[in-house]
């Protein structure tokens, strides 16, 4: 067995929606992000990149490339899933935790659970998604940002 675990934090700027685990969340700000921003998704690439001791996602799409500019993170989920496999794992399981103050994590949660599981190609009992604040403390308080930390446990083939 191998353990992974990654952190993602974007600061908010204009737009009108949020990408979290592939899905489009409205909101009254967006993220500064060379791709899409998907902090869920940037944190669990970072967790199955470290599992695998392969470096971190900066490694795998470098922001000073611009064939990544805008991407969807989803492609990025869908390579790393390719690397664990290529080296004989699978995902035993996966927790994503989203820190922020707003927007509301909660319902649309199963709609994010359902994404990365196909990305993955793992059942959605694999795959765990909640939210917390920081009771207004700091920049996610302050609602400056959004961030998210994940935890992965891969298992031999």
């Amino acid at each position: 067995m191998r353990i992974g675990n990654g952190f993602d934090v974007h600061a908010f700027g204009e737009g009108d929606h949020v990408t979290l685990g592939g899905v489009r969340v409205p909101h009254h700000h967006g993220v500064l992000a060379h791709s899409d921003g998907d902090v869920v998704i940037h944190a669990l690439c970072d967790a199955i990149f470290g599992a695998l001791a392969l470096g971190d996602i900066g490694t795998h799409f470098p922001p000073s490339d611009e064939r990544w500019r805008g991407a969807d993170s989803r492609r990025f989920l869908r390579h790393a899933a390719a690397l664990m496999r290529e080296r004989g794992y699978r995902l035993g399981n996966a927790d994503v935790t989203v820190i922020c103050e707003a927007p509301k994590v909660g319902p649309h949660a199963q709609a994010m659970r359902e994404n990365l599981a196909a990305d993955l190609e793992c059942g959605i009992d694999r795959i765990s998604v909640k939210a917390t604040t920081t009771e207004k403390l700091g920049f996610a308080g302050r609602r400056e940002g959004i961030a998210a930390q994940a935890s992965v446990l891969l298992e031999r083939a």
